[in-house]
């Protein structure tokens, strides 16, 4: 009897489905780099009313935060169009951002420790690293 387990239908669907579906990742990551931008521009844009107050030096920080959600916002745009560099820029950034959190985790400075500040300065620099980190053969 002949062994019809390597003809299956479920198996050779499974292939099939498994080589010609693109990606999903750089799209989702694309997502999580733009929400990590926005948080970054509100956070530039709350400080600027400090600098029309008299804190001058806020002027810095402000245009600093800016200029770093810019960059993640054009981030966003290279991993999306699956660029190599685009990808491995990312992660880089993702790993200089969980080592600030640790650092602020770790200094008692009066960093806020609740669940929204975890979500976004822990979980979603994490994600990010896992998304583009398993996905190196879908950027040309």
């Amino acid at each position: 009897m002949a062994d019809l387990r390597s003809t299956s239908t479920k198996k050779w669907s499974r292939e099939l489905i498994k080589a010609e579906a693109p990606s999903w990742r750089p799209e989702a990551t694309f997502v999580l780099l733009l929400l990590q931008s926005l948080f970054w521009l509100i956070a530039g844009l709350s400080a600027a009313p400090f600098v029309l107050g008299g804190e001058i030096h806020m002027a810095g920080l402000v245009v600093a935060t800016l200029l770093l959600a810019l960059g993640t916002c054009l981030l966003a745009i290279g991993v999306l169009w699956r660029r190599r560099r685009a990808r491995g820029l990312a992660i880089a950034l993702e790993v200089v951002c969980l080592f600030g959190t640790a650092v602020l985790l770790l200094i008692p400075l009066g960093f806020n420790k609740g669940p929204v500040s975890m979500l976004v300065n822990v979980a979603l620099p994490l994600a990010i690293i896992v998304l583009l980190r398993k996905d190196g053969e879908a950027f040309s």
